[in-house]
């Protein structure tokens, strides 16, 4: 019920990015389910039902991304100081964000269900006089578990994505097995209860003596402040983290090199693309993956590293304002930048491969690619909104000690722009070497 009253009373935006959740989850239920009349139109052709499938995880990995991201943003289920004393604390807070997450993919599997059905002509007569009964298997009767179960995949991974990301620390700490320490064990062998020890410390490093005796503190010593223990250790959600770029990196450059090997290896097994795409090699397909992948880890070191070039050669005022958020929220908005990197480099591969004379590309195909591009932009962009919101206090300090407000404007600009100088060309690059081995 919590989830559902802040649901309906979220702000507009917060309502739109939800819509936007639901709209990809549609889509990529529709698309599980058209893999499902695929196997019931064509049952001797199971290999190539269990192929599209396997490509249905693409859109469904980038809906799964959107929503985390959509999650993150949410305003309503931010942990505020005093929501524990009314039984919201950070562990109830994740489950009202899980819960709405699951809400959001099931309203759009619930649609992409009543679609199929309605193309399929089940509900209110064969549409578009029958254009879609080929490949929604009209003919055959449909099983509704199986459908289900497809059905069920975007709701449950986005909501188990959500629940294990928003997750709170010492939940998760709390959760492992805890070793005790030498120290404890000694201590339990001598009959002295671990805690009891513990509070022993706490009061000589307080300035205290011991209850059982022993020597009080050295006068002129600088007391120990009791450590705190009533409640879990505060650390922020997003630091800086460049030592991912090495492995973004290397892995780039191995999805490069096997792209090229897998080009001169005449026995190299071809996989079929969706429709509409050139055929490829296995390894071909393994070295896109690798690439994505490695754009997709490099994308918080390449984004601090924008930072630090702009801060370099005597930076003024706006540079180190500039490149110290860039740097703040390279986690942030890093990896969303460098997934989009790699949609973009596969579009361009795509794009230049593509034969215009060639009707082969079904709508299918195009949906797939319209989920996986509006999805990764969805989520750059609520990456952004959530790093504008991080900086809110910043940015309100700033105004009150007397920033114009032009100077901030023109920091965002800077940041804009050092990312676009360094991923664009960045893309263009892996994409042109990416159609090498499909181009001879």
């Amino acid at each position: 019920m919590l989830a559902l009253r802040l649901t309906r009373s979220a702000h507009p935006a917060v309502q739109l990015r939800r819509l936007l959740v639901a709209a990809a989850s549609a889509a990529t239920g529709f698309l599980l389910l058209s893999t499902l009349g695929h196997a019931l139109a064509h049952p001797e052709a199971s290999s190539g039902s269990l192929l599209r499938l396997a490509w249905c995880t693409v859109p469904l990995a980038a809906t799964v991304h959107l929503a985390l991201a959509v999650a993150r943003t949410d305003p309503g289920t931010r942990p505020r100081p005093g929501l524990a004393a009314i039984g919201l604390g950070p562990a109830r807070l994740m489950a009202v964000s899980a819960t709405t997450t699951a809400l959001s993919t099931l309203l759009g599997s619930m649609l992409a269900l009543l679609l199929f059905l309605h193309l399929r002509g089940d509900l209110t007569g064969m549409p578009f006089d029958g254009a879609a009964a080929g490949f929604l298997a009209a003919d055959h009767p449909l099983p509704l578990p199986a459908a289900l179960t497809l059905l069920s995949l975007a709701p449950v991974t986005a909501s188990a994505a959500v629940a294990l990301t928003l997750c709170p620390r010492d939940t998760l700490l709390a959760s492992r097995p805890h070793r005790q320490p030498a120290g404890n064990r000694a201590a339990g062998a001598m009959g002295v209860p671990p805690l009891e020890r513990s509070r022993e410390r706490g009061r000589v490093g307080a300035g205290g003596p011991p209850s059982g005796g022993g020597t009080p503190p050295v006068p002129g010593s600088a007391p120990h402040p009791p450590a705190e223990t009533d409640g879990p250790e505060h650390t922020p959600d997003h630091l800086p983290n460049p030592t991912a770029l090495p492995w973004g990196a290397a892995l780039l450059a191995t999805g490069l090199a096997v792209e090229g090997y897998a080009s001169r290896t005449s026995t190299a097994t071809d996989l079929p693309l969706p429709t509409g795409l050139p055929t490829a090699p296995t390894a071909v397909l393994l070295g896109w993956t690798l690439t994505a992948i490695g754009l997709a880890l490099a994308g918080p070191g390449l984004t601090h590293l924008c930072g630090r070039l702009l801060q370099t050669a005597r930076p003024g005022a706006l540079r180190l304002l500039a490149g110290r958020g860039l740097m703040q929220e390279a986690s942030r908005i890093g990896r969303p930048l460098g997934v989009v990197c790699a949609v973009a480099s596969g579009a361009y591969t795509v794009a230049a491969l593509y034969d215009p004379a060639d009707p082969s590309s079904g709508p299918l195909t195009t949906l797939g690619a319209a989920v996986v591009a509006c999805s990764t932009l969805a989520t750059l962009l609520t990456a952004a909104v959530e790093a504008r919101q991080a900086r809110a206090d910043t940015t309100a300090a700033l105004l009150r000690l007397g920033a114009p407000t032009k100077t901030l404007r023109t920091a965002a600009a800077m940041r804009t722009g050092a990312l676009l100088t360094l991923f664009v060309p960045l893309t263009l690059l892996v994409a042109e070497l990416a159609s090498l081995p499909l181009a001879r």
